[in-house]
């Protein structure tokens, strides 16, 4: 019988006598290549990248005088989880400032954010936070009457959790000028009460009123939030990211890449008013190596479901005055997206509700149509709401979906009061995306979500709450198995930033990017998905190098080998 090409390629790497020792080699272990891919036992690691897949005997002929070998005493390896949509450098800073998540209602988040503020010096801006109203009892958004009596020396700008529209306090508002007879952005509304006077919620591009005139972070601070990011990545099995991040962040990467202390690998977005800069300079999409890169170009379609702004058809079924906000125009659209093509860029467009979706759609087919020239690996950040015509379409333009599956464990208590229960079945379609045949990457969107990828794939798999529930899964059709969930976070995202040539699988010759779990994530993923949410990960290996340990490793002669329920031995 004639073996799977795949199969093939990886006896005969294996067969293959070395020229080298290998520096790693792993072995007793349960080792899930890749979807598709055979099961294996053991894997060799030389320099960066993959030396041998197979059989403990094929692989151990690769040992030397100097190879670290781990008995990983039936541990299950599968390739580093690759983040295909986050927010790095603010994640970083949001472990090393305040934390609104679980406030229960607007009185602890002004205590919170009160207390904050009695440890800094005068002047300093408070930012981040990630209050969610929606968990609260009464869930109406807070307003800047609540900060002010405990922050009048420091301006608060804390942003919901979406981080489509944020609460600013009186002495922010001030700074930026924003008075009642401020006008609202195109894309953006400014939040008033009764008597016309600004709340202190601004929704979308309105924000940014008041970013521009908040001070830019040190670059010890943004070295010291990237450092607190990597820590948190590595801690939790991801080895790649697809960074929404500001040029700031890109410094900090670089600076780390210099001096080797990167232990995740970056593909580093750029903003759309960088284009024509990048362009001049010729610049474009793919320069750098395999630490960091230049990856896509961000663009806007709309806002978000949570906000109120992300653009629909039909008015939203909790309040008829609106459909959501359309962040850039028809037009504009169109054009930013062409020019980001053109000067050689990925595309991706951030779009949540159904008509933000059509939009890029359209503008995809119009640029196809007058250009004869199709964009390459578009993607649709979020999609979200998808309708089912415009599925076909999505296939037929190459487009990609970058979806964050934890949104729909975190939305479903609200998403169908909403956008209501005919619309609801049109959102946070994992399967019939699949089904459809269209590309789709996995990722987080940390920090509006936790980076745990665990959390993901228990989305994937089971579609209920971490809490439990509904039971059977939210829309349970549009579930996917463990292997599929698995695959989109590894495989998936590597296609989705052109880099399926050198990671997402575990075969020779890639890199050695890895995660040992200390549960078999792909049985417990079948038979009790809970526990996805707590599989202790072990071991996270990026570029062959050891990036997190949970535990340190027990040394060969000591007692290594006697106690089966022991982690992954080093000798």
């Amino acid at each position: 019988m004639m073996l799977p090409i795949a199969a093939l390629v990886m006896a005969q790497a294996s067969a293959i006598p070395p020229l080298a020792p290998a520096d790693l080699i792993f072995t007793r272990g349960k080792v899930w290549a890749g979807k598709g891919l055979p099961e294996a036992t053991a894997l060799a690691v030389r320099g960066e990248t993959i030396a041998a897949v197979g059989s403990d005997a094929e692989v151990l002929r690769w040992k030397g005088p100097a190879t670290r070998v781990v008995d990983l005493k039936g541990r299950r390896v599968v390739p580093g989880f690759n983040d295909a949509h986050l927010h790095f450098a603010s994640g970083g800073f949001g472990l090393l400032s305040l934390d609104l998540r679980s406030a229960k209602d607007e009185a602890e988040m002004a205590a919170r954010i009160a207390a904050f503020a009695a440890t800094l010096p005068p002047g300093r801006w408070i930012t981040g936070g990630r209050w969610d109203h929606e968990l609260w009892t009464r869930k109406v958004l807070p307003s800047r009457a609540s900060l002010d009596p405990g922050t009048q020396k420091n301006p608060v700008l804390v942003s919901r959790v979406d981080g489509h529209e944020a609460l600013a306090s009186s002495l922010a508002l001030k700074a930026a000028g924003i008075t009642r007879d401020t006008p609202d952005p195109a894309g953006g509304t400014i939040v008033r009460d009764a008597r016309g006077e600004p709340t202190g919620i601004l929704k979308d591009n309105a924000m940014d009123l008041v970013t521009k005139v908040i001070p830019p972070p040190s670059r010890e601070e943004t070295l010291a939030a990237v450092r607190a990011a990597m820590r948190e990545a590595a801690r939790l099995g991801v080895t790649s990211v697809q960074d929404n991040s500001p040029a700031s962040a890109l410094r900090a990467y670089r600076d780390l890449r210099r001096a080797g202390e990167l232990t995740v690998r970056i593909s580093a977005w750029q903003g759309s008013e960088s284009l024509e800069a990048l362009r001049a300079a010729g610049i474009v999409g793919g320069i750098g190596d395999d630490w960091l890169r230049i990856g896509a170009v961000k663009l806007f379609a709309d806002g978000s479901m949570g906000s109120g702004t992300a653009a629909f058809f039909a008015p939203y079924a909790d309040d008829p005055s609106t459909s959501g906000l359309l962040l850039s125009g028809d037009v504009q659209l169109k054009e930013l997206i062409r020019s980001a093509d053109a000067a050689g860029f990925q595309v991706a467009v951030h779009a949540i509700g159904d008509r933000a979706n059509a939009l890029v759609l359209d503008a995809l087919q119009e640029i196809e149509k007058a250009t004869g020239h199709r964009a390459v690996r578009p993607r649709v950040e979020h999609a979200q709401a998808i309708r089912t015509a415009d599925l076909a379409r999505y296939r037929a333009l190459g487009a990609l979906a970058s979806i964050q599956p934890s949104h729909c464990i975190t939305d479903l208590a609200w998403a169908e009061k909403r956008i209501g229960p005919v619309r609801v079945h049109d959102a946070y379609r994992f399967r019939s995306l699949l089904d459809a045949g269209i590309p789709v990457a996995f990722g987080t969107d940390w920090s509006v979500e936790p980076l745990d990828p665990r959390i993901g794939l228990y989305a994937a798999v089971t579609r209920e709450s971490q809490e439990g529930g509904p039971k059977g899964g939210w829309h349970p059709e549009e579930k996917l198995t463990i292997e599929e969930a698995l695959d989109l976070y590894t495989r998936g995202s590597a296609f989705a930033e052109f880099a399926e040539e050198r990671k997402g699988t575990l075969e020779p010759g890639k890199l050695a990017d890895l995660v040992v779990f200390g549960a078999d994530i792909l049985a417990i993923g079948k038979t009790d998905p809970r526990a996805l949410l707590t599989a202790p990960v072990e071991l996270t290996v990026v570029g062959g190098r050891i990036a997190f340990e949970a535990r340190p490793a027990t040394r060969e002669g000591k007692g290594a080998d006697r106690q089966p329920d022991e982690r992954p031995t080093v000798r």
